[in-house]
C-alpha cells in the first residue's frame, strides 16, 4: 500500500510543471509603475520635510522656554509648556496621519501601485493557466532558489502579456 502511494505521488509530481517570474524585474520594466513609485517617493519626501520643520519648531520653542523658564512667572511657564506640548502632539498626529499603518502614504501606494500589481498577477495567472503550470514562484519575493534554468523564467512573457517589451 505504501509503495503504491509513493508511486502515485511521484507520478503526480513528475507530471506537474513549475516556473518562476521575477516581479521586481517585471515592475522595473513597467513605466507607469516607475512613475507611481517616483510620485510616492516625492510625496514622502515633502511630507517628511514638513514634519521635520514642525519638530524643529517644537525643539526651538522648547530650548527658548528652557532658557527663559527661570525668569517666567508660573502662569506663563504653564502657558508655554502647554503650547509646546500642543505643537508636539500636532506633529505626532500629522506623522501618524501621513505615515501610519492606514495613513495617506499607505493609501496613495495602494491607489497607485495595487492596480498595476493586480495586472501583473492576472497576467501570471493567465500564463500559468495557458501553460499548465502547477506552481509559479516569484524570485523577487524572497523565495530561495539555488538554481534556476532561464527556460522556465516567464518574466518576459508576463511583460509581453501586459503589452511591454524589454
Amino acid at each position: 500500500m505504501l509503495t503504491l502511494l509513493v508511486a502515485i505521488m511521484a507520478t503526480t509530481a513528475w507530471g506537474q510543471r513549475f516556473a518562476y517570474v521575477d516581479t521586481e524585474y517585471i515592475l522595473d520594466n513597467i513605466p507607469e509603475y516607475q512613475a507611481a513609485e517616483r510620485e510616492i517617493e516625492q510625496l514622502s519626501v515633502e511630507w517628511q520635510a514638513e514634519l521635520e520643520d514642525m519638530f524643529a519648531e517644537v525643539d526651538r520653542l522648547y530650548r527658548e522656554y528652557q532658557a527663559e523658564a527661570p525668569l517666567l512667572p508660573d502662569d506663563m511657564k504653564q502657558e508655554r509648556e502647554d503650547e509646546i506640548i500642543r505643537l508636539e502632539q500636532e506633529a505626532k498626529d500629522l506623522q501618524m496621519q501621513r505615515f501610519g499603518r492606514e495613513g495617506e502614504l499607505f493609501r496613495k501606494r495602494e491607489e497607485l501601485l495595487e492596480p498595476i500589481q493586480d495586472r501583473v498577477y492576472n497576467a501570471v495567472e493567465e500564463i500559468a493557466s495557458r501553460g499548465n503550470y502547477a506552481v509559479i514562484f516569484d524570485r523577487a519575493g524572497g523565495v530561495s532558489m539555488i538554481y534556476t534554468d532561464v527556460r522556465y523564467d516567464l518574466s518576459d512573457d508576463v511583460l509581453q502579456r501586459l503589452g511591454y517589451r524589454n
